[in-house]
Protein backbone atom coordinates (compact mmCIF):
# COMPACT_ATOMS: atom_id res chain seq x y z
CA UNK A 1 0.00 0.00 0.00
CA UNK A 2 1.30 3.72 -0.80
CA UNK A 3 2.07 5.71 2.35
CA UNK A 4 -0.02 8.47 3.21
CA UNK A 5 2.79 10.83 3.04
CA UNK A 6 6.36 10.24 1.58
CA UNK A 7 9.52 13.13 1.98
CA UNK A 8 11.79 12.01 -0.09
CA UNK A 9 15.62 13.83 0.28
CA UNK A 10 14.29 17.02 1.02
CA UNK A 11 16.88 19.97 1.22
CA UNK A 12 16.03 23.62 1.31
CA UNK A 13 17.80 26.91 1.62
CA UNK A 14 17.90 30.42 2.37
CA UNK A 15 20.07 33.56 1.43
CA UNK A 16 20.64 35.62 4.40
CA UNK A 17 21.14 39.65 4.33
CA UNK A 18 24.11 40.52 2.88
CA UNK A 19 27.12 41.93 5.41
CA UNK A 20 28.22 44.15 2.87
CA UNK A 21 27.78 45.64 -0.23
CA UNK A 22 30.00 43.83 -2.39
CA UNK A 23 29.55 40.05 -1.15
CA UNK A 24 26.19 38.36 -1.13
CA UNK A 25 24.48 36.77 1.91
CA UNK A 26 25.90 33.79 3.33
CA UNK A 27 23.40 30.57 3.00
CA UNK A 28 21.63 28.67 5.46
CA UNK A 29 20.92 25.33 4.75
CA UNK A 30 17.63 24.58 7.14
CA UNK A 31 16.67 20.91 6.05
CA UNK A 32 19.30 18.76 4.53
CA UNK A 33 18.49 15.50 3.10
CA UNK A 34 15.51 14.19 5.08
CA UNK A 35 13.70 11.63 4.12
CA UNK A 36 10.50 9.13 5.90
CA UNK A 37 6.79 8.09 5.31
CA UNK A 38 4.07 8.01 7.29
CA UNK A 39 1.34 5.63 6.97
CA UNK A 40 -2.33 5.99 7.24
CA UNK A 41 -3.41 6.07 10.58
CA UNK A 42 0.18 6.84 12.47
CA UNK A 43 1.95 9.28 14.51
CA UNK A 44 5.61 10.59 13.68
CA UNK A 45 7.14 12.48 16.17
CA UNK A 46 9.98 14.79 14.54
CA UNK A 47 11.87 16.19 17.45
CA UNK A 48 15.04 18.36 17.90
CA UNK A 49 16.03 21.78 19.67
CA UNK A 50 15.30 25.75 18.77
CA UNK A 51 17.14 25.58 14.69
CA UNK A 52 17.04 22.07 13.67
CA UNK A 53 15.28 22.50 10.54
CA UNK A 54 11.66 20.97 12.29
CA UNK A 55 9.03 24.03 11.18
CA UNK A 56 10.73 24.63 7.81
CA UNK A 57 9.96 20.41 7.01
CA UNK A 58 6.71 21.26 8.33
CA UNK A 59 5.79 24.01 5.75
CA UNK A 60 7.21 22.15 3.21
CA UNK A 61 5.10 18.80 3.85
CA UNK A 62 2.43 21.44 3.66
CA UNK A 63 3.37 23.04 0.36
CA UNK A 64 3.49 26.34 1.71
CA UNK A 65 7.52 26.66 0.38
CA UNK A 66 8.74 24.25 -1.96
CA UNK A 67 12.15 22.21 -1.10
CA UNK A 68 15.37 22.74 -3.13
CA UNK A 69 15.80 19.30 -3.84
CA UNK A 70 13.71 16.60 -2.96
CA UNK A 71 9.79 15.60 -3.00
CA UNK A 72 7.01 15.46 -0.86
CA UNK A 73 4.30 13.17 -1.91
CA UNK A 74 0.57 13.10 -0.67
CA UNK A 75 -0.75 9.92 -1.51
CA UNK A 76 1.06 9.60 -4.53
CA UNK A 77 0.91 13.29 -5.41
CA UNK A 78 3.91 15.13 -5.58
CA UNK A 79 2.36 18.76 -3.59
CA UNK A 80 5.01 20.75 -5.29
CA UNK A 81 4.17 19.93 -9.21
CA UNK A 82 0.87 20.11 -8.61
CA UNK A 83 -1.36 23.75 -9.98
CA UNK A 84 -2.74 25.83 -7.57
CA UNK A 85 -6.42 24.47 -8.48
CA UNK A 86 -5.53 20.98 -7.60
CA UNK A 87 -3.12 21.84 -4.54
CA UNK A 88 -6.20 23.58 -3.06
CA UNK A 89 -8.56 20.45 -3.58
CA UNK A 90 -6.02 18.26 -2.13
CA UNK A 91 -4.95 20.84 0.70
CA UNK A 92 -8.32 20.12 2.45
CA UNK A 93 -7.26 16.51 3.34
CA UNK A 94 -4.10 17.82 5.47
CA UNK A 95 -4.14 20.55 8.10
CA UNK A 96 -1.84 22.25 9.88
CA UNK A 97 -2.55 22.96 13.84
CA UNK A 98 0.28 26.11 15.02
CA UNK A 99 1.93 27.03 18.02
CA UNK A 100 0.14 30.22 18.44
CA UNK A 101 -3.75 30.13 17.38
CA UNK A 102 -4.08 33.17 16.95
CA UNK A 103 -2.67 32.62 14.04
CA UNK A 104 -5.29 30.93 12.24
CA UNK A 105 -8.22 32.76 14.43
CA UNK A 106 -9.56 36.33 13.25
CA UNK A 107 -9.83 38.18 16.01
CA UNK A 108 -12.80 40.21 14.68
CA UNK A 109 -14.62 37.50 13.54
CA UNK A 110 -16.56 34.81 15.20
CA UNK A 111 -14.91 31.40 16.12
CA UNK A 112 -17.16 29.97 13.78
CA UNK A 113 -15.97 31.74 10.54
CA UNK A 114 -12.92 31.14 11.30
CA UNK A 115 -13.39 27.56 11.42
CA UNK A 116 -15.52 27.41 8.48
CA UNK A 117 -12.35 29.16 6.62
CA UNK A 118 -10.70 26.04 5.18
CA UNK A 119 -14.30 24.70 4.04
CA UNK A 120 -15.17 27.73 2.34
CA UNK A 121 -11.69 27.12 0.59
CA UNK A 122 -12.28 24.14 -0.77
CA UNK A 123 -15.83 24.83 -1.74
CA UNK A 124 -17.65 22.42 0.66
CA UNK A 125 -21.21 22.50 1.70
CA UNK A 126 -22.97 22.48 4.88
CA UNK A 127 -20.71 24.71 6.65
CA UNK A 128 -22.98 25.42 9.59
CA UNK A 129 -23.24 21.58 10.33
CA UNK A 130 -19.66 21.10 10.02
CA UNK A 131 -18.73 23.41 12.11
CA UNK A 132 -21.34 22.25 15.03
CA UNK A 133 -19.47 18.87 14.64
CA UNK A 134 -16.31 19.88 14.75
CA UNK A 135 -16.55 22.20 18.08
CA UNK A 136 -18.45 18.78 19.47
CA UNK A 137 -15.40 16.36 18.62
CA UNK A 138 -13.25 19.20 20.30
CA UNK A 139 -14.50 19.25 23.22
CA UNK A 140 -16.56 22.77 23.06
CA UNK A 141 -20.51 23.90 22.60
CA UNK A 142 -21.66 24.65 19.15
CA UNK A 143 -23.02 27.53 20.80
CA UNK A 144 -19.30 28.73 21.06
CA UNK A 145 -19.06 29.45 17.80
CA UNK A 146 -20.63 32.88 18.08
CA UNK A 147 -18.20 33.48 20.35
CA UNK A 148 -14.48 35.32 19.64
CA UNK A 149 -11.77 34.20 20.32
CA UNK A 150 -10.71 36.79 22.78
CA UNK A 151 -13.23 35.22 25.09
CA UNK A 152 -11.65 31.99 25.44
CA UNK A 153 -8.51 30.84 27.42
CA UNK A 154 -5.48 29.58 26.02
CA UNK A 155 -6.20 25.87 25.62
CA UNK A 156 -9.88 26.34 24.56
CA UNK A 157 -8.09 28.55 21.20
CA UNK A 158 -6.28 25.68 21.03
CA UNK A 159 -9.60 23.52 20.60
CA UNK A 160 -10.89 25.57 18.48
CA UNK A 161 -7.16 25.88 15.95
CA UNK A 162 -7.67 21.76 16.22
CA UNK A 163 -11.48 22.52 15.32
CA UNK A 164 -10.69 24.36 12.35
CA UNK A 165 -8.01 22.32 11.46
CA UNK A 166 -10.33 18.68 11.83
CA UNK A 167 -13.53 20.26 9.93
CA UNK A 168 -12.57 19.52 6.73
CA UNK A 169 -11.91 15.63 7.36
CA UNK A 170 -8.25 15.45 6.83
CA UNK A 171 -6.22 12.48 6.69
CA UNK A 172 -3.37 13.92 7.55
CA UNK A 173 -2.97 16.72 10.71
CA UNK A 174 0.71 18.35 11.38
CA UNK A 175 0.99 20.17 14.56
CA UNK A 176 4.13 22.52 15.04
CA UNK A 177 4.71 23.11 18.74
CA UNK A 178 1.16 22.87 19.10
CA UNK A 179 1.14 22.39 23.27
CA UNK A 180 4.44 24.13 23.87
CA UNK A 181 2.85 27.82 25.19
CA UNK A 182 0.18 25.98 27.42
CA UNK A 183 0.87 25.05 31.34
CA UNK A 184 1.23 21.68 31.58
CA UNK A 185 -1.92 20.50 32.99
CA UNK A 186 -3.80 22.03 29.80
CA UNK A 187 -0.83 20.19 27.71
CA UNK A 188 -1.97 16.96 28.92
CA UNK A 189 -5.47 17.69 28.03
CA UNK A 190 -4.98 19.03 24.47
CA UNK A 191 -2.36 15.94 24.06
CA UNK A 192 -5.40 13.42 25.27
CA UNK A 193 -7.54 15.25 22.48
CA UNK A 194 -5.40 14.56 19.74
CA UNK A 195 -4.94 10.85 20.72
CA UNK A 196 -8.70 10.70 20.98
CA UNK A 197 -9.65 12.18 17.21
CA UNK A 198 -6.89 9.64 15.99
CA UNK A 199 -8.74 7.22 16.84
CA UNK A 200 -11.94 8.30 16.41
CA UNK A 201 -10.99 10.03 12.93
CA UNK A 202 -8.32 7.56 11.62
CA UNK A 203 -5.97 10.21 11.21
CA UNK A 204 -2.52 10.53 10.79
CA UNK A 205 0.05 12.85 12.33
CA UNK A 206 2.98 14.79 12.43
CA UNK A 207 3.40 15.94 16.11
CA UNK A 208 6.87 18.39 15.97
CA UNK A 209 8.16 19.46 19.42
CA UNK A 210 11.67 20.41 20.81
CA UNK A 211 10.12 18.31 24.04
CA UNK A 212 10.93 14.98 23.48
CA UNK A 213 9.09 13.60 26.87
CA UNK A 214 6.14 15.02 25.20
CA UNK A 215 6.54 13.23 21.30
CA UNK A 216 7.20 10.25 23.39
CA UNK A 217 3.87 9.79 24.73
CA UNK A 218 1.89 10.39 21.53
CA UNK A 219 4.08 8.96 18.63
CA UNK A 220 4.58 5.61 16.82
CA UNK A 221 7.88 6.78 15.74
CA UNK A 222 10.76 9.21 15.89
CA UNK A 223 12.60 11.52 13.72
CA UNK A 224 15.02 13.22 15.38
CA UNK A 225 17.03 16.47 13.77
CA UNK A 226 19.88 18.52 14.56
CA UNK A 227 21.31 21.47 12.44
CA UNK A 228 18.65 20.48 9.58
CA UNK A 229 20.12 17.09 9.57
CA UNK A 230 18.15 13.52 10.17
CA UNK A 231 19.98 12.14 13.25
CA UNK A 232 18.43 8.93 14.17
CA UNK A 233 14.93 7.95 13.30
CA UNK A 234 13.00 4.97 14.22
CA UNK A 235 10.23 3.04 16.43
CA UNK A 236 9.69 5.36 19.26
CA UNK A 237 10.16 2.38 22.11
CA UNK A 238 12.86 1.07 20.75
CA UNK A 239 14.80 4.78 20.27
CA UNK A 240 14.27 5.79 23.77
CA UNK A 241 15.10 2.41 25.15
CA UNK A 242 18.32 1.78 23.13
CA UNK A 243 19.57 5.13 21.20
CA UNK A 244 22.48 5.36 19.26
CA UNK A 245 23.16 8.87 18.18
CA UNK A 246 25.02 10.53 21.27
CA UNK A 247 22.83 13.87 20.41
CA UNK A 248 19.50 11.51 20.99
CA UNK A 249 21.19 10.26 24.14
CA UNK A 250 21.48 14.00 25.86
CA UNK A 251 18.07 14.62 24.41
CA UNK A 252 16.62 11.85 26.31
CA UNK A 253 18.75 12.66 29.62
CA UNK A 254 17.56 16.85 29.57
CA UNK A 255 14.05 15.30 29.48
CA UNK A 256 14.34 13.15 32.37
CA UNK A 257 13.42 9.97 29.99
CA UNK A 258 17.38 8.30 30.48
CA UNK A 259 19.43 8.28 33.56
Amino acid sequence: MTPLLEVRHVTRSYRMPRRSLLHPGPVLTAVQDVSFTLARGRTLGIVGESGSGKSTLARMIMAFEAPDTGEVRFDGHDLHSLGSADLRRLRRRFQMVFQDPWGSLDPRRTVAWSIAEPLRATGADALDRRVDEALVQVGLRPADGRKYPHEFSGGQRQRIAIARAIVTRPALLVADEAVSALDVSVQAQILNLLMDLQEELGLAMIFISHDLPVVACLADDMLVMRAGRPVETGATASLISAPKAEYTKSLLTAGGLMP
